[in-house]
Formats: C-alpha cells, sequence, structure tokens
C-alpha cells in the first residue's frame, strides 16, 4: 500500500479484537516513534507503554476512551529536553514532537493491521498520579492500540473533508 492509501484508509478504531500486538510488531512502532523527527532531534518524547492487565485496568477507570485496547501508549514531554524558540518564551516544541511521534506510530500500526485511537480526553493530573509521572512531564496523548474488531468502522463524517480551497492558500 503507497502512503496516501495508507493514510485515506486509516480511521480510529473505538472497538478492538481481543488479539494482542506481538512483541515483534510493538517494537517496530516504538521504533517508528524513536526515528520520528523532532525539533533539532531533541527527542523530548517519553513513551509509557501500558500492557499489563493491571495497568490497562487503571487507564479504564481513568478514561472511557480506551475501546477494549490490551496495549496504551501515553505520550509525554519532558520540559528541559523541548526546543525552546529564542525569540518568543511562547513557543516550546514539546507538544509539537510528541504529535509528530504519535502520528508515526499511528500510521506504522495501520501498516501492520493494528489500530489506534488518538485520546485527548482525560484529568492529566488523574493520570499523572496514577502512573506515577514526574511533574516535568506534559502528558501529550494517549493511544489505545490493537487489531480491530470484526464490526470496527470508520465514526460518520470519517471520510469527509473540507476542499482544499478552504486549507490551502498559495502565496
Amino acid at each position: 500500500m503507497n502512503f496516501i492509501e495508507l493514510v485515506k484508509s486509516r480511521y480510529s478504531v473505538r472497538k478492538f479484537s481481543e488479539k494482542k500486538i506481538e512483541d515483534e510488531k510493538l517494537k517496530i512502532l516504538l521504533e517508528a516513534a524513536n526515528v520520528a523527527p523532532t525539533a533539532c532531534n531533541n527527542q523530548p518524547q517519553k513513551l509509557y507503554v501500558l500492557r499489563s492487565e493491571e495497568a490497562i485496568e487503571k487507564l479504564k477507570a481513568l478514561s472511557k476512551f480506551v475501546f477494549g485496547a490490551s496495549t496504551a501508549i501515553i505520550f509525554t514531554s519532558v520540559k528541559e529536553r523541548e526546543w525552546k524558540n529564542p525569540f518568543t518564551s511562547e513557543y516550546h516544541t514539546g507538544e509539537i514532537d510528541c504529535s509528530i511521534v504519535c502520528t508515526h506510530v499511528m500510521l506504522q500500526a495501520w501498516e501492520l493491521g493494528i489500530g489506534s485511537c488518538w485520546v485527548g480526553y482525560y484529568d492529566p493530573e488523574k493520570i499523572r498520579e496514577a502512573f506515577s509521572m514526574p511533574r516535568n512531564e506534559q502528558i501529550v496523548a494517549i493511544l489505545p492500540l490493537g487489531y480491530p474488531a470484526e464490526d470496527s468502522k470508520p465514526a460518520a463524517g470519517h471520510s469527509m473533508f473540507r476542499p482544499m480551497e478552504e486549507t490551502v492558500k498559495f502565496l
């Protein structure tokens, strides 16, 4: 499958099968994360891979958006490793870099037949406390991962996009 076919076919999986992600495939996902581009290659990301039943149950107690996944990754940014724009104190790249890393994992997963759903609906303080995360890390995303259930399907409106004239401007 070429890249544009891959990104057009990928959707947010909201119902996972019970099949576990194989260790070899998880290693490929983590390699995709590790080589993702980040500002100045500072690599501020830290990934918390939740695979144990205990960890997944803890996550389920904190977010209703786990969708039966047997694996999840929490993406955080270590503040001291973020690139900071010298022209403004308002621009730090940790959240952007982690978003790039998360996107690499999502797309690599789809190529391997593994679904995902980017989750941003969570209480960061409860997640931080439950998984003993240090204060110098910003939680950016939670990514439940797994094989889509047989009856998994894209949400309504998945293939509806604004016309490019609304989102692109040539100068």
